[in-house]
């Protein structure tokens, strides 16, 4: 071999062990979503796929959830670092687990997604018409999680709401079908795959729990205790990756759609896009949003919130918006803002309906 040879091989090593060094160097999290992929899933896969995560140093693995109550117990036992969780959830969680100390570190919608569906035709226009008829909820459901909540806001007779335990995969036709009369869900997911078993619009009535008593936060992104107090610069490198995803998924939905569908095996992009357009139209973009920047609270709201529920399930212990949400790992703030020009996202002709 010439000499010129083996300087070229001798380069190609030093490329490869460079290479490998790196990877080793980057610190492994682990993230559970709080559901399978749909359209609202696009921000997060968007910086796992353009590379922000790893431009941070962070070797991020990304895996689908089965509820937003189901991630707290993952995340609290350290099988995975990070997640998307119910930030309700984690306050009813925290209060039977004050030993615990795991916070939500950054606010995925500020307007909560939950939801309860009905059907004008099976006689379910709003709240009250619950009263002797179905719900189909699955027991680990986000939204199901503060039934109590919305029974006690809008003076519905609970025994008088016949509660069916559902599956995930089944809820939205067993609706179609008539099976049941109302189901809890999030709005984007269950509300678009209504239509997409072939409920017309004007037959669904979409009650957000936000519109009728509960003024709420939605999903949040929680972290692991041990893991944040040991990688806290990574945590804050975690955030800084996600939020570019969510900036560029705001600006351009239509472009970040395909970072779902090319994962998701006969997914429908028009479909994900409906769901993610109106995920940011109603949920991640706010007149708060736009004040405060992605991801952070207003600690007054986020105390009234954990009010309300102790009210209602009477809490163990008692909790603040301190041992639930820790902004002390969001980046500067001038790194979260929205465009002052946002996409057609946030317009969306999708409205809850007028209910009694």
């Amino acid at each position: 071999m010439t000499p010129r040879h083996l300087n070229t091989l001798a380069g190609l090593l030093l490329a490869v062990v460079s290479v490998s060094t790196a990877n080793a160097e980057n610190t492994k999290v682990r993230f559970i979503n709080d559901w399978k992929w749909e359209g609202q899933a696009a921000p997060l896969l968007l910086s796992l796929d353009k590379g922000y995560f790893a431009e941070e140093a962070l070797d991020v693995v990304l895996d689908p959830g089965t509820g937003s109550v189901n991630a707290i117990p993952l995340v609290a036992s350290g099988e995975y670092d990070m997640g998307s969780a119910d930030i309700n959830s984690l306050i009813t969680w925290r209060a039977d687990n004050a030993n615990v100390d795991m916070k939500a570190i950054y606010i995925i919608y500020n307007a909560p997604p939950f939801a309860v569906l009905g059907r004008p035709s099976q006689g379910v226009f709003g709240p009250l018409d619950l009263e002797g008829h179905t719900l189909g909820a699955p027991a680990f459901d986000g939204a199901y999680a503060q039934w109590p909540a919305f029974v006690a806001a809008n003076g519905i007779l609970e025994d008088r709401v016949d509660i069916q335990d559902v599956g995930f995969p089944v809820r939205e036709s067993m609706l179609a079908a008539g099976d049941v009369d109302a189901i809890t869900g999030f709005s984007f997911s269950s509300y678009i795959t209504l239509r997409e078993n072939g409920v017309p619009e004007d037959d669904i009535s979409l009650m957000l729990m936000s519109d009728f008593g509960l003024d709420l936060y939605g999903n949040a992104i929680i972290v692991n205790p041990d893991f944040a107090q040991s990688y806290p610069a990574e945590v804050t490198a975690f955030l800084r990756a996600a939020i570019r995803g969510y900036q560029e998924t705001i600006a351009n939905p239509a472009a970040a759609i395909s970072y779902v569908t090319d994962r998701v095996e006969d997914a429908d992009p028009e479909v994900e896009l409906q769901r993610l357009v109106m995920a940011i139209g109603h949920h991640i973009v706010t007149d708060e949003v736009r004040s405060l920047g992605l991801g952070d609270i207003v600690q007054g709201r986020l105390e009234k919130s954990i009010t309300q529920l102790d009210t209602i399930h009477d809490f163990a212990s008692e909790l603040s918006s301190d041992d639930i949400f820790d902004n002390s790992f969001l980046p500067a703030v001038a790194t979260r803002q929205i465009e002052a020009v946002e996409s057609s996202a946030t317009n969306t002709d999708i409205d809850t309906k007028d209910a009694d």
